[in-house]
């Protein structure tokens, strides 16, 4: 199979600068952004800071996630139970789910035009996910079928804290091949973003990761589940998205303050990533690149009901902003705002936020 660096020359990116005086550190010596304060920064520095230019056209706020789809069973219960132990719910949900997914649906609630590459089952699980996408208006083209059933999750929720334990069994989204990403390859050239997690066979997400940024699309890599990666995929990830327990994973460096997470995203970027994002639940957000490391606070949008969905809405906000051409900023505050509204309410894919919302939280 020929490799996408055998067809194209490598795209050159990464526009960079340094914060200016005006801009201040903190003792730790990462820049504080607090969600009062970030306009002070010069606008036209911030719009060169740590991501490729997007240049207007066809591709213009279009955003591809290639991903994983499974039916999401979520039990709601007062305890987590111990193993062994036997609890009662308070409630059950069925509904679609899956990383990818879930972020499909983030992407175009924010505001992206977006396409959704994996491969579902022949059965009920798959129907749902075809209507759901449908409703919400994502490209589902190269979404293909095969006689493996669908994947599914088993979501276990405390209803007092809105945490949560998982189970993914990922089934026929598990078959998706780097022979498939080539047959999507038309609608990933018409992209901006692309956008992949862990959730699939790993040479499928390296194979994405390298045929999109050799196209010159901006690349997200969300490393969920956490797992070893091949040292080769990060040259191909313009931005890498842990959350703490996940850069733990990827770099043995446990993230229990900003200082921490500053280590872990240096980590990462000595690996080769351009930008590292290492999301911190109610703290928000530690960025970092070769030139700046910000800490974006995340919003107070209400009462926390469930977090499950998260991180997923956070990776779709982040891909709908930077398609937009949003400075790496700007992208990161407006994917915590997404990310803050949808603990607010319960579910993964229902709890995502349309754009309106995340607009008016925005303004506050």
């Amino acid at each position: 199979m020929r490799r996408p660096c055998d067809e194209l020359q490598e795209i050159e990116r990464n526009i960079l600068c340094s914060p200016g005086p005006d801009v201040s550190f903190n003792s730790q010596c990462i820049l504080h952004v607090s969600q009062t304060n970030s306009d002070a920064i010069d606008p036209a520095r911030r719009a060169q800071i740590g991501y490729k230019h997007l240049v207007s056209g066809t591709n213009s706020k279009s955003v591809v996630v290639m991903g994983s789809y499974v039916a999401d069973l979520a039990f709601r219960t007062p305890k987590l139970p111990a193993w062994g132990e036997t609890c009662m719910g308070s409630g059950f949900q069925l509904g679609p789910g899956g990383k990818g997914s879930n972020q499909a649906v983030a992407a175009a609630r924010a505001g992206a035009r977006v396409s959704f590459i994996s491969k579902i089952g022949n059965d009920s699980f798959g129907e749902m996910a075809r209507a759901m996408w449908k409703n919400e208006g994502i490209d589902a083209s190269y979404v293909f079928s095969t006689a493996t059933p669908s994947g599914a999750a088993a979501i276990i929720l405390d209803q007092s804290s809105g945490e949560n334990a998982i189970i993914v069994v990922p089934g026929a989204c598990y078959e998706l091949s780097p022979e498939d990403v080539d047959r999507a390859r038309p609608v990933i050239e018409r992209a901006a973003v692309f956008m992949t997690q862990l959730e699939l066979p790993i040479s499928t997400v390296q194979y994405g990761l390298e045929l999109a940024h050799t196209l010159g699309l901006t690349t997200i890599l969300n490393p969920a589940p956490a797992c070893a990666l091949p040292d080769a995929i990060y040259a191909y990830c313009d931005f890498i998205t842990p959350n703490e327990t996940e850069a733990e994973v990827l770099t043995g460096i446990a993230v229990r303050s900003l200082l921490d997470a500053e280590r872990a995203a240096d980590a990462l970027l000595t690996r080769g990533t351009r930008n590292a994002i290492i999301t911190l639940g109610a703290r928000g957000a530690l960025v970092k690149n070769a030139h700046t490391t910000h800490h974006v606070e995340a919003f107070d949008a209400g009462p926390v009901i469930e977090t499950t969905g998260a991180g997923d809405a956070f990776n779709g906000g982040l891909a709908a902003a930077l398609a937009e051409g949003r400075d790496l900023l700007d992208a990161t505050r407006f994917a915590c705002a997404v990310a803050s509204i949808s603990v607010t309410r319960p579910g993964t894919a229902p709890s995502m936020p349309h754009r309106a919302e995340v607009d008016a939280l925005l303004a506050t």
